[in-house]
């Protein structure tokens, strides 16, 4: 299986897309080729090598001609067409047709209407139709199976358009990453644009850390503004390990806090609340902190995308005025819970392996307490006849 993974660590644009598949080895000629079966005139596509702060990569040149183009406001009903028309693959049709759909519906979310009504001047109709295209078209050519994306650095500040300035990200940009994990670190600047947002969001498999892989390939697309940080996309393309070898992973984020004049009594409430709220997990820690006070650390795992969600939760429901929170990279077994018959009944227990090797099996501590107390027995003895049984049930260690 063959994996494209897109480290957006300064943001990415259509045209940076397509430059990163380029440098990493999408012929030229072939892309050409593909762009000319959508029958669109006046028109080039080409490549430049650039250094942008020491690095070198490619940069996709699209060339439209403004005079021919200039009225041609499309519609999503006038780009559908154009590309269902063309003798393009039907896989990268269907894509094409995917990233402008969701386009168009983040542009009229905005703008408080109908994707139907939307007309492109946001993101260059010409220009918006060869880099999604010409980016659907470059992943098919290289193979790419599976589409991993990171963070998306979306940049700061503001950026001007045909509505006015606008604060970074876009409108746009912001309603498509909704629910994607995101961070800005002070760079000035839209780093992530609506075209770019919309081709990794429609297309990614999964947002998160580079995975394991045996890496064939690295391109380097670059953007046409000179930024403080390498103004470039990177692409790793390479071979997934055997499933068998690999483990699973994921980004998670960490959030903690100490406390020190909270009544202790909350902290019960606290986890049961923030467990209810969909966290991975938390803790507390007994710490000492400044001035000699026993305090408390509380620690929260949860995804990327709930950081916000959990800190306002925070501060409304502790005594805290700050909080510290980091993203992290997890392995994990692969897991699956499954159900044990044993003389009390049936018993959910959680199985965790590593390809077809057993590494561990473990009744639920909550099925098994139930069990306990309806049938008022011993807590130890049922936990130890669930065990019992699910390994006798096939559940085995490996040797």
């Amino acid at each position: 299986m063959k994996i494209a993974y897109f480290d957006c660590f300064s943001g990415a644009s259509g045209d940076m897309i397509l430059g990163a598949m380029l440098d990493a080895g999408l012929d030229l000629e072939h892309l050409q080729q593909e762009l000319a079966k959508l029958g669109l005139t006046h028109y080039e596509v080409g490549k430049s090598a650039v250094v942008k702060n020491g690095i070198s990569g490619s940069q996709a040149l699209v060339h439209v001609e403004d005079d021919h183009h200039r009225h041609h406001h499309r519609h999503l009903a006038d780009i559908s067409a154009i590309i269902e028309n063309s003798a393009l693959g039907a896989a990268v049709k269907k894509d094409s047709i995917r990233i402008f759909t969701l386009l168009a519906e983040a542009e009229a979310k905005v703008h408080n209407t109908t994707k139907e009504s939307i007309h492109f001047h946001e993101v260059g109709a010409m220009d918006a139709i060869i880099d999604v295209v010409g980016g659907v078209i470059g992943l098919h050519a290289l193979g790419i199976d599976t589409i991993i994306c990171s963070p998306l650095h979306v940049g700061s500040g503001t950026v001007e358009c045909a509505h006015g300035t606008l604060p970074v990200p876009a409108p746009a940009t912001a309603e498509l990453v909704r629910g994607k994990p995101v961070y800005s670190s002070g760079v000035q600047g839209e780093l992530l644009t609506p075209t770019g947002a919309a081709i990794l969001t429609t297309l990614a498999d999964d947002f998160g850390p580079l995975p394991p892989m045996t890496v064939e390939c690295i391109g380097h697309g670059a953007g046409t503004a000179d930024r403080s940080i390498a103004n470039m996309l990177r692409i790793f393309i390479g071979s997934a390990p055997q499933p068998e070898k690999r483990f699973g992973v994921e980004q998670t984020a960490t959030i903690e806090t100490t406390i020190d004049d909270m009544n202790p009594q909350m902290y019960d409430y606290l986890i049961e609340k923030v467990l209810q709220m969909g966290a991975l997990d938390i803790f507390c820690t007994a710490v000492q902190m400044k001035k000699n006070r026993r305090g408390t650390l509380v620690t929260i795992l949860c995804r990327p995308e709930m950081v916000m969600a959990l800190s306002e939760f925070l501060f409304r429901e502790t005594t805290t005025i700050g909080l510290r929170w980091r993203l992290d990279n997890r392995f994990m077994l692969q897991r699956e819970m499954v159900s044990v018959e044993t003389r009390y009944g049936k018993i959910a227990c959680k199985k965790a392996t590593h390809g077809e090797e057993l590494i561990n099996i473990k009744p639920e501590y909550e099925d098994c307490k139930r069990v306990a107390l309806e049938q008022q027995v011993p807590l130890k003895t049922v936990l130890e006849e669930a065990h019992f049984q699910a390994l006798a049930s096939g559940f085995r260690h490996s040797a």
